[in-house]
């Protein structure tokens, strides 16, 4: 508001009640006024109050389902872990047996083919002798 709308009311408030009448009734728009900003005081308390409880309630949830989810998440970590152990063992049992039976097939395979060579040397050793001596 302005300072003449402020003007105006003034002179409308001192035609309808008068100067003597005045004073009182500044006193009670101001006893109005305290008893107002009172309820309006007394209002936000009980509502924080209210709201306090179920902030708390709500605070304690949110922690529980934190915990919760922390909880679960630490136990599938650790499964994850175990499994991961686990496949980790067994691939290395499979490899070490596979190139112990690769190293044995191979040692095999050699032997057979100095045997076979040495078979082959012979007969050729053989061959040469029955040659020179005919």
């Amino acid at each position: 508001m302005s300072g003449p709308e402020i003007f105006v009311i003034i002179i409308v408030v001192l035609v309808l009640f008068g100067a003597d009448k005045l004073p009182d009734l500044a006193k009670g728009i101001g006893k109005s006024m305290r008893e107002f900003r009172k309820a309006t005081d007394d209002i936000k308390r009980e509502f924080d109050e209210s709201t306090r409880e179920i902030r708390k309630d709500f605070n304690d949830v949110t922690q529980t389902i934190s915990s919760d989810v922390s909880s679960f998440s630490d136990s599938v970590t650790r499964d994850v872990n175990e499994v991961t152990s686990n496949i980790q063992q067994d691939i290395n049992e499979v490899t070490s047996t596979l190139e112990k039976d690769v190293n044995e097939a191979a040692d095999t395979v050699k032997d057979e083919a100095n045997e076979v060579s040495d078979g082959i040397r012979n007969d050729a050793n053989e061959i040469a002798d029955n040659i020179n001596n005919d």
